[in-house]
């Protein structure tokens, strides 16, 4: 299961000791075998310095290239990115900054175990947003869980034309902000919930209005939910991952 416990065996001091004194040594060595036909440097020659500067150089870029890998196989393991974050000293969020895409459900890219038995079909999700990092979250936050398909459009037109298209797979709920260009999300959730054919579709209101008005309009318009934008990434990440969990794990869906 993703984000089980584990413990290092040194203090974060005893482990840059050894790291330090480890990489120091390869960089010395190797320097020195690039040097290898000039025995006896001149006190006041640079080569010396310039080759552990260039070893060091790409023993720094062969360490990205080995730490992206080993980031890959904890993923692969079931460590999520706290847990890759902490071996690194960084935060759930660094950890995601820097090596994004680890979790993803295209088959090319680990999946971190989903704590549910994973689906027959990867879950559909039509997510209706116009802010670019928030999608971006939103998107990262539901693949952690396992498989799914995310379709992200930029305004209720927009979601219309998806929804109504030939062939489009019916989603298994639909994520909507309310601020958008065209048709905003209180105008979309009137539409979606009158329409015969798209009004047993869940729509959960994820935004950051927390005015009375709107969320007593999204319950008057048969929104299934109603959820304010936490400020805190990983509170918003939490967020997300519960009405993941909820409408697509616990809550029976109607067949299609």
């Amino acid at each position: 299961m993703p984000g089980k416990n584990f413990e290092l065996r040194t203090t974060p001091q005893e482990t840059a000791a050894l790291a330090d004194a480890a990489v120091g040594d390869l960089a010395q060595r190797l320097s020195d075998q690039l040097l290898a036909a000039s025995s006896h440097p001149a006190p006041d020659d640079p080569a010396p310095a310039l080759a552990m500067l260039h070893m060091l150089d790409h023993l720094q870029q062969a360490t990205e290239r080995l730490q992206r890998e080993a980031a890959v196989a904890a993923a692969r393991a079931g460590a999520g990115y706290p847990q890759i974050g902490a071996a690194c000293g960084m935060t759930r969020q660094g950890a995601r900054r820097r090596w994004p895409g680890l979790f993803h459900h295209s088959h090319d890219r680990p999946t971190e175990h989903p704590m549910t038995p994973t689906p027959a079909r990867p879950f559909d999700v039509l997510l209706v947003e116009d802010d670019v990092a928030d999608a971006m979250l939103i998107e990262e936050a539901l693949s952690e869980r396992g498989a799914r398909n995310l379709v992200q459009v930029t305004d209720g037109v927009a979601a219309l034309e998806h929804l109504r298209a030939p062939d489009t797979p019916r989603p298994d709920l639909i994520v909507l902000d309310l601020n958008m260009p065209r048709m905003n999300g209180r105008e979309l959730l009137k539409v979606l919930k009158t329409d015969e054919d798209l009004q047993t579709i869940p729509v959960v209101v994820l935004t950051t209005s927390t005015a009375p008005d709107d969320v007593t309009g999204a319950y008057s318009s048969h929104a299934n939910a109603y959820v304010t934008k936490p400020v805190n990434l990983e509170q918003f990440e939490q967020a997300v991952q519960s009405i993941d969990a909820f409408y697509l794990d616990t809550a029976t869906r109607p067949r299609p």
